[in-house]
């Protein structure tokens, strides 16, 4: 593969970057990677990658752009406002690198599309707002054997973490969701904007990382953050060996879902 004198000129941060180079370049073009959410977290993400020259990306979003959404999920215009996200997000892409093919998902993922629609992917970003989404997501990535990133915002205060295949997942750390009644939600108790774009620019760079070989990985790793200290926090934690979906002996066999709502309500 060979770059375009564009190209060139796009990527050119990249190119001359030590230990990245032409090499890594060529990776993320040929590189698909599924966005679940474009919300907060999901802006954040898809406009990094679509700017370092990812090759194709889907996002996942059954959801509409609403007034409220523009505090933080900065994909989205006013204009867009009544717009599908799918539909906003793939606007924008186009506009900002014409080199990124969009695969518009204009649905919410369940337990009956996660699968299919995560098959094809090189890796997966969670960018949802509730557990049921992020259960699934990870529960359907390593049954597929699928790289992912999950995160979260809510108030001041974010986390991020990375799972790949023979690491911990999200259910090492979580086994279990907890009861929708027992959760607060952004739309509940508010969100600072701008952390979202810091959460989100941690989780495309995980991505760029994991697609080029570049640099070591949250594996293992929940990252948290909190605006109000300017403190992040580390904590490692192990693969579960009874883990009841990547344990030794796994009990979960088939994917499910935790709530009864759509499975993808990005961050509002």
């Amino acid at each position: 593969m060979t770059l375009t004198r564009e190209q060139k000129l796009r990527y050119n941060r990249h190119l001359i970057l030590d230990g990245f180079g032409q090499e890594a370049q060529y990776k993320l073009l040929q590189s698909k990677v599924l966005i679940v959410g474009a919300g907060g977290l999901g802006s954040a993400v898809a406009l990094y990658l679509a700017s370092a020259g990812v090759g194709t990306i889907g996002i996942v979003d059954g959801d509409m752009v609403s007034l409220s959404n523009l505090q933080r999920q900065v994909i989205h215009i006013t204009s867009a406002v009544g717009r599908l996200k799918t539909d906003s997000s793939e606007q924008r892409i186009n506009e900002l690198n014409p080199d990124v093919r969009v695969i518009k998902h204009s649905c919410f993922l369940t337990e009956d599309n996660a699968a299919a629609i995560i098959a094809d992917y090189d890796f997966v970003v969670d960018g949802t707002d509730n557990f049921a989404a992020k259960y699934l997501v990870n529960d359907a990535c390593v049954m597929l054997g699928k790289p992912c990133s999950i995160g979260g915002i809510l108030r001041y205060r974010g986390q991020v973490m990375t799972y790949v295949p023979g690491h911990a997942c999200y259910r090492c750390l979580f086994p279990e969701p907890p009861a929708v009644n027992e959760v607060d939600t952004c739309s509940m108790v508010g969100v600072l904007g701008s952390i979202a774009g810091m959460l989100g620019t941690v989780q495309a760079t995980e991505c760029i990382k994991y697609l080029t070989g570049v640099g070591d990985l949250l594996t293992d790793t929940l990252l948290s953050f909190d605006a109000l200290s300017m403190l992040w926090n580390r904590i490692d934690f192990n693969r579960d060996r009874g883990c009841a979906i990547c344990g030794d002996n796994p009990t979960i066999t088939e994917l499910k879902e935790y709530a009864f709502k759509p499975c993808v309500k990005t961050n509002r």
